[in-house]
């Protein structure tokens, strides 16, 4: 069990590892068709989170701010809030708007739930609009704390409650399945999942759905709005699903909040990574169908058992430092310590309930100076792309994982989870280790790499 170091007595954070809530709950908003996230906060508040997401899916990334003043701040910014979303309604005219509150309107202490109410009533044209809140002060939790709040807030608004005629049990051809996506998912591993799921005849109803509106295809038209993701039909229609899957431990609350509307039983994965997380997703989908395990996932479990048994001699031996969101961080750590690498020390943005089934020496709530001072000697550096730095200084690779990744291309289409994603993952970081081995296998000779190699070719061609 991992030691938990929680709050490192530092002035300031150097080199953040963190990025805020609001960002989280306005990227968690971006998985929902024909939707505009809005930042209730000053202008440099919704800029910083804009470019951020703009530099890591290399797209353009709706999303508005209500321009919060000195004036508003002091006195109150519900109508900014109302005038932010008239001219949206206006203009892009959106099916939902997602707000969140930045660290600025949390600290004077809005009430915008009351506000709301009191603006929709004031303005009936918004009788076709639907505004989900999003509470997300920048001070508390991380990113993957204001998607979970984002996605819960989905939920409770959008999700019919308690409608009898919603209400459909039982496995049958063609059956309905709820995944709530975490965080740590990119738009590629969510097409990955959405074909599982439809191999066993299921359909799945994603939310939110980043495959969908941020997948890197090119529009025929300019839209204002979000272009793809989840539908609000769709969303409406959870309650009729079989069962719901919870992939990442902060989709609990959305999870719990889904169950207490519709009835409908959840559950939870950690992470999707490696063979045992994978195992136990085909097995529940094999027993919600009714269909057995189809013979292209049985072939990719195959591949991934020998992928593991070749991976053990590159990763035996190894030290690994990570900085990570929760979720993402107990994924990672999980899987390269069952593959025989150790793991001395990890960093995260927040508390969570899994840091303590961390396999890792220590787990720091910190920042990427706290990994720094912590990963002398280890052999493999595991966080974002602010982490280039750090693996330059100590000499160390880096494996890029989470968000943000600004200096690689691809990163909405890379995939990790499944059979399939967690093979080629153990392959990436396997390769990684063999490009900068810093001791040679036993009985072989640096300086005779290529003759060995070449003569072992030999050999295996020979029988």
């Amino acid at each position: 069990m991992a030691e938990i170091i929680e709050h490192p007595r530092k002035a300031a954070a150097i080199n953040p590892l963190k990025t805020s809530g609001p960002l989280g709950a306005a990227l968690a908003f971006l998985g929902l068709d024909a939707c505009q996230p809005l930042f209730h906060g000053s202008q440099g508040c919704t800029a910083f989170a804009l470019v951020l997401m703009v530099r890591h899916f290399r797209e353009a990334i709706p999303l508005q701010t209500t321009a919060m003043n000195e004036i508003s701040t002091i006195l109150g910014g519900a109508e900014h809030v109302e005038q932010a979303i008239a001219n949206i309604h206006q203009r892009a005219r959106p099916r939902v708007i997602g707000l969140c509150t930045t660290g600025l309107t949390e600290t004077r202490g809005e009430d915008m739930v009351g506000d709301l109410k009191l603006m929709k009533a004031r303005h009936p044209e918004w009788h076709d609009l639907s505004v989900v809140f999003a509470p997300t002060p920048d001070y508390i939790g991380g990113f993957q704390d204001g998607w979970a709040i984002a996605v819960q807030a989905m939920v409770e608004t959008l999700v019919p409650e308690n409608d009898p005629g919603l209400s459909v049990r039982g496995a049958t051809a063609g059956a309905q399945v709820n995944l709530l996506a975490g965080s740590h998912l990119t738009p590629g591993d969510l097409e990955v999942l959405r074909e599982t799921v439809e191999s066993f005849g299921l359909t799945p109803v994603i939310l939110p759905d980043l495959s969908g509106s941020l997948d890197g295809h090119v529009p025929d038209r300019y839209i204002p709005h979000t272009l793809g993701g989840t539908r609000l039909e769709e969303i409406r229609t959870m309650g009729r699903s079989v069962h719901t899957l919870a992939l990442g431990e902060h989709m609990r609350g959305a999870a719990e909040a889904l169950e207490a509307r519709t009835g409908v039983a959840f559950t939870l994965f950690d992470h999707l990574i490696g063979l045992a997380a994978n195992d136990r997703l085909v097995a529940l989908l094999a027993e919600l169908s009714g269909r057995p395990v189809p013979a292209m996932l049985r072939r990719r479990r195959s591949q991934l058992v020998d992928a593991m048994l070749d991976g053990h001699f590159p990763f035996a031996g190894q030290r690994a430092a990570i900085a990570a969101e929760p979720d993402l961080l107990l994924a990672l750590s999980s899987l390269l310590a069952g593959l025989g690498c150790t793991v001395p020390i990890t960093v995260t943005t927040a508390a969570s309930p899994v840091l303590s089934r961390v396999p890792a020496g220590r787990v720091i709530i910190g920042d990427l100076d706290d990994l720094e001072r912590a990963a002398g000697g280890c052999t493999l550096l595991v966080t974002h792309a602010q982490g280039a730095g750090i693996a330059k200084r100590l000499g160390i690779p880096l494996f890029r994982a989470g968000f943000p990744l600004f200096d690689r291309l691809g990163a909405a289409h890379r995939v990790t989870v499944g059979y399939r994603g967690s093979r080629d993952l153990i392959f990436e970081i396997g390769n990684i280790f063999l490009d900068h081995r810093s001791e040679p296998l036993p009985g072989h000779h640096p300086h005779h790499e290529e003759d060995d190699d070449d003569r072992i070719s030999s050999q295996a061609a020979a029988g």
